[in-house]
């Protein structure tokens, strides 16, 4: 297994609609699948960093972690701009919407969501 993130969802269907179009606007896609579980990697491949949405192991009702984030690099700011509109038509909420973040670096162009569980996503395009 290569390195991973798990984040919660607390409606597996809802999020998996949700990860499904956002993460295509950067070349990202499920690779693995089972019941409340989707892993998605770059390409599709199972290569390199993994992100798990699932429900949680326990049964408890998934919770978005505070000061909690997960971060994927765009192409471009056509990338960023098009994973925050798939992420605003699939169930997700604005966290900061896109545009440059200077204090991040001069080229930091970024944006953040919440996905439906409420999980902070963002997405970064520096050049």
């Amino acid at each position: 297994m290569s390195v991973y993130a798990t984040v919660g969802a607390i409606d597996s269907v809802k999020s998996k609609g949700f990860y499904d179009a956002t993460l295509a606007t950067i070349g990202w896609s499920k690779h693995r699948q089972f019941p409340g579980w989707s892993a998605y990697s770059e390409g599709g491949k199972g290569d390199g960093f993994v992100l798990w949405v699932c429900t949680p192991f326990n049964g408890e009702p998934a919770s978005a972690g505070n000061g909690s984030m997960v971060g994927f690099m765009a192409q471009s700011h056509a990338e960023v701009d098009a994973f925050y509109d798939a992420a605003m038509t699939n169930g997700g909420t604005d966290d900061g919407a896109p545009g440059l973040r200077p204090h991040y670096g001069p080229n930091w162009y970024a944006a953040y969501v919440r996905d439906p569980t409420g999980n902070k996503i963002a997405v970064v395009y520096d050049d």
